[in-house]
């Protein structure tokens, strides 16, 4: 059987897409491969993995460059200018191909808020580097990047403590 770089997209309502995506980091890290993880939406609210990153300081280059939940924001302009910024600077880390494995967090949110345009999205995931493994995140992945994808896990909610009034928790959401 052939080996190649995976396209890889976790998308659906439910939760675990990002928790997912950060697991197979982990197992990617203890194999000493390369990952570079950026995040298009979430703000720079202290999370967990963001002080786990620190540990693997030479092999895993973690980004977060988005101003924060867009359905919290009171300035569509500065992020939709924050989210192309972001693309870029993914585009040009898939484009140096130092990396065995880039994770896009949230990616899919760009194109459902018109903030990027997704047929740019699509050409640089489809011209990657031939063993480059790469992991979309994000609710509302469309057919046309399934379509390209070699792996799709939708997440299904079925049950949430949200919903039952219990916070988001460290450790658990974040």
């Amino acid at each position: 059987m052939a080996k190649k770089g995976l396209l890889i997209v976790n998308t659906g309502n439910g939760k675990g897409k990002t928790t997912a995506a950060l697991g197979l980091a982990l197992r990617m890290l203890g194999h000493g491969k390369r990952v570079s993880i950026i995040q298009f939406i979430k703000g720079s609210w202290k999370c967990g993995e963001l002080e786990a990153a620190k540990k693997f300081s030479g092999l895993l280059d973690f980004h977060v460059l988005g101003r924060g939940f867009t359905f919290d924001s009171n300035d569509n302009s500065a992020d939709t200018e924050a989210a192309r910024a972001a693309w870029l600077f993914a585009e040009r880390t898939i484009s140096e191909g130092l990396h065995d494995l880039v994770i896009l967090d949230e990616l899919t949110y760009l194109v459902k808020l018109n903030m990027v345009d997704e047929e740019l999205i699509l050409k640089t995931l489809v011209n990657k580097p031939p063993k480059m493994h790469v992991l979309v995140t994000g609710r509302y992945a469309t057919e046309k990047l399934m379509d390209v994808a070699d792996l799709v896990t939708e997440m299904k909610e079925v049950k949430h403590p949200l919903k039952t009034g219990i916070k988001a928790q460290r450790g658990i959401e974040f």
